[in-house]
């Protein structure tokens, strides 16, 4: 146990606790809880780094547990896999293609840890498809007595719709059983097409592909479409100097370089916008669903992102794009759908979503233009991703969440004494007392 500073992917959240702990196993790590509960020190879990929020943050005990990242059991003939919480996605996913098994849908980065990205309810995009927290079968948490539970559907309905999306606020997930699929290929087509047209006809583009999604710059009358469909057709990996040219060089470094030139002269920014959102498109990717569902993220942003009804999709979106030509952003904004799920503080729960993401690239102030963003969202009865910036309290949240007393009940039930609090947990999900 050494005592240093934590800082998150984008630089913006840090922290220095008294204890950062790794624990090689659970043992270990009953060990760190129940020494910070003695103490009285607050315990929370690092996973990747990839939240933008200050969900993290802690002078207590901070628990990386990027040692426990073992796949423990697998299941090919029902698809059920349990696996550590600290495995990463992107580590996950070739392990698991050993046995003919995938994520269902994944997201556009996938470096994030299990538990991380489940806990934030982290998704990718299909009308069908629910996000990757969805996935979870059953739940392994230790309370602050050092204790585990398994938490599934039938043991305790509540503390499983509880536990798979919580912000680590009911406990430390340990483990996971996960319900997978065969493993499959997917043809990605990516075009530019006038935002006009997708918007007139999105419910055609949403219901006609497995997969839909879009990027869309404010001084730019194109979308960057991307449609992913399951295919019979066999891999086709790309060589090693088309990925680097296309993931590596186009969309990552000549981007950030557009970026800095725009940061530097934001008069370039409706220019930068235009030749963006053409250079970005006309892409076909034949893969491995993981292969295409990730790519690499170099250029460092500010992001916030809401889960709206999908009913209100154009007409947010559009005012979302007249909005930003106001603010010197660069980056684009990115749209999503997901299908409804019940865990309790899903943005997408018992409804069908839209998600919109808005982004600042790094260096440049952000929270003028994700604050006037924000007030859009709220009057679409917006819920936050929980690993991305947002302003709410616990005040303006628990109306949007039509189970949010029942996950209160679940927290007390479980963390009666605010171990795996922090100043972010009071304040979005309030006191316990």
């Amino acid at each position: 146990m050494t005592k240093s500073t934590w800082v998150n992917w984008a630089g913006e959240q840090r922290c220095t606790p008294a204890v950062v702990a790794a624990p090689r196993d659970v043992e270990e790590l009953a060990e760190t809880v129940t020494s910070a509960a003695e103490a009285g020190r607050t315990v929370r879990v690092a996973g990747s780094g990839h939240s933008f929020t200050d969900a993290v943050l802690t002078d207590g005990t901070l628990v990386d547990l990027r040692r426990l990242n073992k796949v423990l059991d697998v299941d090919a003939s029902t698809g059920r896999v349990r696996v550590e919480a600290g495995l990463t996605l992107n580590a996950a996913n070739p392990l698991l293609h050993q046995h003919g098994l995938a994520f269902p849908n994944l997201g556009d980065i996938d470096t994030q840890s299990l538990a991380g990205a489940t806990a934030t309810a982290t998704h990718g995009t299909g009308a069908k498809l629910p996000n990757i927290s969805a996935a979870l079968h059953a739940v392994e948490l230790m309370r602050a007595d050092g204790t585990t539970v398994e938490l599934d559907a039938r043991t305790d309905p509540d503390g499983w719709r509880a536990a798979r999306v919580s912000i680590g606020a009911l406990g430390i997930v340990t483990a996971a059983t996960l319900q997978l699929q065969p493993s499959f290929v997917l043809e990605n087509v990516e075009r530019p097409v006038p935002i006009e047209e997708v918007l007139a006809d999105l419910d055609e583009y949403i219901d006609g592909n497995d997969h839909f999604e879009f990027f869309a710059f404010a001084h730019s009358t194109l979308a960057m479409t991307k449609a992913l469909n399951r295919t019979d057709a066999p891999e086709q990996p790309r060589g090693a100097v088309r990925e680097w040219l296309n993931d590596i060089l186009l969309s990552n470094h000549l981007y950030d370089g557009m970026c800095k030139l725009g940061k530097r002269i934001p008069a370039t920014i409706p220019y930068i916008h235009r030749v963006a959102s053409r250079a970005g498109s006309n892409n076909r990717q034949v893969d491995r669903s993981y292969r295409v569902f990730a790519t690499p993220r170099l250029v460092k942003f500010n992001e916030m992102e809401y889960a709206i009804p999908r009913a209100h999709a154009a007409t947010a979106i559009r005012e979302i794009l007249e909005l930003s030509k106001r603010f010197d952003t660069l980056m684009p904004i990115e749209v999503r759908w997901v299908a409804p799920d019940d865990a309790f503080l899903s943005p997408a729960g018992g409804r069908e979503t839209c998600y919109i993401a808005v982004h600042q690239y790094e260096g440049m102030v952000w929270e003028p233009y994700l604050r006037a963003c924000e007030a859009v969202f709220d009057r679409y009865d917006g819920r936050p991703h929980w690993g991305k910036h947002h302003f709410q309290t616990a005040a303006t949240l628990s109306p949007r969440y039509p189970e949010w007393d029942r996950f209160t009940e679940v927290r007390r039930r479980f963390d009666p004494t605010g171990v795996f609090a922090n100043d972010y947990v009071r304040r979005v999900l309030g006191p316990l007392d």
